[in-house]
């Protein structure tokens, strides 16, 4: 029987050798990495070493024996089932913690007892030791299972070193493996290159000088031990030509190619693929100057990387008219592109310009080293992976002073000449055999920066504040964006505006627009007027929601129906799970009405917004108006972030925001609709364009900012810290990209319980039978990740609907059939509650098995109990048609 590695071909016969292959082949855990268990049956990943050979000793003690398998079955509850006698004994633990009686497991021995302590004591005295064979019959089950179901088999002629490359030894992937915990400590944990370099000689001191006694006693104590005597000058000469000559000492010596910094960034060159960054400069007489990082060769490479080759080619799908609103290929923005469009494969981008303060932004070195970034991503990979700060590049960094002294169009210079190159040229991809093209979708940004790039005006008090339309100020007050009297922009109105701009100096803006779009005026296939989508980030969960929750509490607090001391404590004890738990909202402030604002970042009002029916709802009348305000707030929400749109759902989200807009103006007739309830208004168009706006939110490039921000608090140094910052980062893209097959498995599981399918509930094993009929072996577990998404037991997922609103299901259990995660699920009756815009549910007693792939509504919510019964608030608006 043989070992087959996860994630090459190395064979071998002995459980150890694979061990350490791993170990030695396949890099470092911890943060970066994590690497399936070796057992074929097994769906569980591991992220540190220590934690494999626990798990190992744990779960697998016996699957070296092939041809049993040992189950334990609780005769307690007589519905679970656990592969090895510490799982078990906890289990009965949980009974005995609840004072349950648990008879005795061992044989010959009718004791009985309901306390916890008496148990383990009774076991230790009685039955200590035991072996397997001491258990019941009715406790211990043994299974007989096919070896060949142990671990992979492979053929005799597939070769066991084909893991090694052709020019490469072992002594060469040793120093290899060496350089990139070096660089894992640079890039990833920020270590000092001066730590480092102590670090190394101190290394080099253990391995080639002090370890040589040792090392003599080793080989001495052997000999000795076999009988066999040599020379002390032979013994000597081979302790020296082992410390001298093992490649962690060759790597680490003086000369070595690790021993310096310097040495250690021409490694990196010569093994890593590694983007440099190039200075440019601004103003050689200030020495102002800015990092770019080529997108050309970062795209050519990572392109040609298989993984993420294959992944944009599996994402990729032709812009199509779909009754259906998916992703930006289903929006009109994408169809209208001729370029985009073509049947040759093409690379859509997006980019994203932000600015942000590397130090105290309330410190005395505020606004001084606030830095411009962008950053861009592959539009073409799913929206779960386009989040991971990992997929998310850098290609400028520059002080957001000389942004505003040199302009926008002389700062992204080096970017659009290469960007013009892109559409018209292409790159060459070797693993393809052709050249691919792309062009910019789209650039997300704040308002703010939006304006400032796309040429628009950046003060949202201007008569024509809008980049989506012509409509001025003072018309938004008293009309909606759908009456249609606020013109669009187009491209020839466009630029007509930049034309008069331009035309008069006199005039700082013509119908808002103040110069033209340097991205807009290099790119054949990129407009101003449709490229810059909507951040629903800024403009909801910091814009809107807090300021009208916070005018919306204040009534209700002057009318008596709570006090903010009540209020603050049901935000402190309401009991969040999961999710919610992480983004739960922090007390208000006595002072939010002085502020108009409840404060809180975007998760934490968004948190606030779903959960506030839950806290103070039942204390609300129905009737009251600030209340109405609060809940269609809340369905607009909902609505805007659903990741999947119909027309009819548009046409709702349409009414939604028109109402809301009513109220609002009804309960608060002082309070002037804001820029930002405009550009809301404009939600439902701009969602047939470029698809859920969601997808477009600037989120998680907001987090890409705090690996730069840990970078400057961990150095310390500001001397040219663009540049270290910039190196930092390519450092760490290039680490990831070489370990892209360690990248997030598309599903882990940390725990598990193999149990047989004859021990599971009747009601289970019937409809399990009936979907998975050749299996008798299954692995479950109490939580998994499945593409980047955590599910725990007790989650809700929406499953069906009646009468157009969707019903729901709790996650019984999680099994792992084949490395295919399946939900065991206890469908619910949902039942809506106008007044708290939640979900009440009930339990229908109905059980169903889907896999994963099988659902329509990937993303699992929390179930709270309330007064009102147990309820489920939305978290994004649930599409129920077919």
């Amino acid at each position: 029987m043989n070992w087959k590695c996860k994630l090459c071909n190395f064979t071998t016969t002995k459980r150890l050798d694979l061990l350490k292959h791993i170990r030695l082949i396949h890099g470092h855990f911890g943060r970066v990495h994590s690497i399936p268990c070796l057992h074929a049956d097994c769906p569980c990943t591991i992220k540190t070493w220590g934690a494999l050979r626990t798990h190992l000793s744990r779960h697998h003690s016996q699957s070296s024996q092939p041809g049993n398998i040992l189950s334990f079955t609780c005769i307690v509850c007589n519905s679970c089932s656990f592969d090895n006698e510490r799982q078990f004994f906890e289990h009965l633990g949980g009974h005995l913690k609840k004072f349950e009686t648990v008879p005795c497991v061992f044989e010959d021995c009718d004791y009985k007892v309901n306390k916890y302590t008496t148990f383990h004591s009774h076991k230790s005295r009685k039955h200590n030791p035991h072996s397997l064979e001491d258990f019941k019959t009715n406790v211990l089950h043994q299974y007989q299972k096919n070896p060949d179901e142990e671990c992979d088999i492979v053929d005799d002629d597939n070769e066991c070193g084909s893991v090694l490359e052709e020019d490469e030894d072992l002594n060469k992937i040793i120093s290899k493996k060496v350089g990139l915990l070096l660089l894992k400590m640079e890039s990833i944990f920020n270590v000092s290159n001066s730590c480092i370099d102590e670090l190394v000689e101190e290394l080099h001191f253990l391995t080639a000088s002090a370890s040589g006694p040792v090392i003599k006693e080793i080989i001495l104590s052997t000999l000795r031990k076999h009988g066999c005597t040599l020379e002390d000058s032979v013994i000597s000469e081979l302790v020296k030509d082992l410390c001298r000559l093992s490649p962690v000492c060759a790597a680490l010596r003086v000369e070595g190619p690790l021993s310096s910094q310097f040495r250690r960034e021409q490694f990196r060159k010569e093994h890593l693929s590694l983007t440099e960054p190039v200075e440019y400069i601004l103003d050689s007489t200030d020495n102002k100057t800015f990092q770019y990082i080529p997108i050309l060769p970062l795209l050519s490479q990572l392109v040609d990387n298989r993984h993420i080759q294959n992944t944009i080619l599996q994402n990729k799908r032709p812009a199509d008219v779909s009754s259906e609103y998916k992703s930006f290929n289903d929006g009109s923005l994408l169809r209208e592109n001729s370029f985009l469009c073509e049947d040759e494969l093409k690379l859509p981008l997006i980019l994203y310009i932000d600015d942000f303060e590397i130090c105290n932004p309330l410190g005395t070195s505020r606004k001084k080293h606030k830095v411009t970034a962008v950053y861009w991503v592959f539009a073409d990979i799913p929206a779960t992976l386009r989040s991971t700060l990992t997929s998310i590049y850098l290609t400028i960094l520059c002080k957001a002073n000389d942004v505003n002294q040199f302009g926008y169009a002389k700062v992204l210079d080096p970017l659009l000449k290469d960007l013009k190159s892109f559409e018209d040229n292409g790159i060459f991809v070797s693993s393809l055999g052709k050249v691919v093209k792309g062009t910019v979708l789209a650039v997300v940004a704040d308002n703010l920066g939006a304006h400032s790039i796309g040429g628009f005006v950046e003060s949202f008090s201007a008569s024509h504040f809008c980049r989506f339309c012509i409509g001025e100020r003072s018309q938004i007050q008293e009309h909606e964006v759908g009456e249609g009297l606020f013109p669009l922009r187009t491209k020839s109105n466009y630029a007509i505006h930049v034309k008069a701009a331009l035309s008069d100096p006199a005039e700082p803006h013509h119908c808002g627009v103040k110069r033209q779009c340097p991205i807009s005026d290099r790119l054949s296939h990129f407009h101003a007027t449709s490229g810059y989508p909507p951040d629903a980030l800024h403009d909801l969960l910091e814009g809107i929601v807090p300021v009208e929750i916070s005018l919306c509490l204040d009534v209700l607090i002057r009318k008596k129906y709570i006090s903010l001391e009540q209020l603050n404590h049901s935000i402190r004890c309401f009991p969040y799970k999961w999710s919610d738990k992480t983004n739960c909202p922090q007390p208000i402030a006595p002072n939010f009405t002085a502020r108009k604002s409840v404060g809180g970042n975007a998760h934490e009002n968004w948190c606030l917004l779903r959960m506030i029916p839950l806290m103070i709802g039942d204390k609300i009348p129905e009737d009251e108006p600030a209340w109405e305000v609060l809940m269609t707030l809340k369905d607009v929400v909902e609505l805007v972030m659903a990741p999947l749109h119909t027309d009819h759902t548009i046409g709702y989200m349409q009414s939604k925001i028109s109402e809301h807009r009513y109220r609002y103006l009804e309960v608060f007739p002082e309070e002037k609709l804001r820029p930002k309830h405009h550009f809301l208004e404009h939600y439902p168009l701009l969602t047939t364009v470029y698809g859920p706006l969601v997808h477009f939110w600037t989120m998680r490039f907001e987090a890409k900012h705090r690996f730069f921000k840990r970078i400057v608090r961990q150095t310390g140094c500001f001397r040219n810290i663009l540049m270290t910052m910039a190196r930092k980062h390519q450092s760490m893209i290039a680490y990831h990209t070489h370990n892209y097959n360690h990248q997030r498995p598309a599903l882990s599981v940390s725990q598990k319980t193999q149990v047989a399918v004859d021990v599971l509930k009747d009601s289970i094993k019937e409809s399990f039978a009936r979907k998975f009929p050749r299996e008798d072996f299954v692995n479950m577990t109490n939580k998994a990740t499945i593409l980047g998404t955590d599910y725990n037991i007790g989650m809700m997922l929406p499953f069906g609907s009646t009468g157009g609103l969707p019903d729901f299901a709790e996650i019984h259990q999680i099994i792992i059939v084949d490395r295919t995660p399946v939900f065991v699920l206890k469908l619910l009756r949902g039942w809506y509650c106008e007044h708290l815009r939640s979900f009440k549910v009930e339990p229908t007693g109905e059980t169903e098995i889907l896999k994963h792939s099988e659902l329509k509504e990937i993303y699992p919510m929390a179930a709270y109990n309330t007064a009102d019964g147990r309820m489920v608030s939305l978290k994004h608006f649930i599409c129920t048609s077919e």
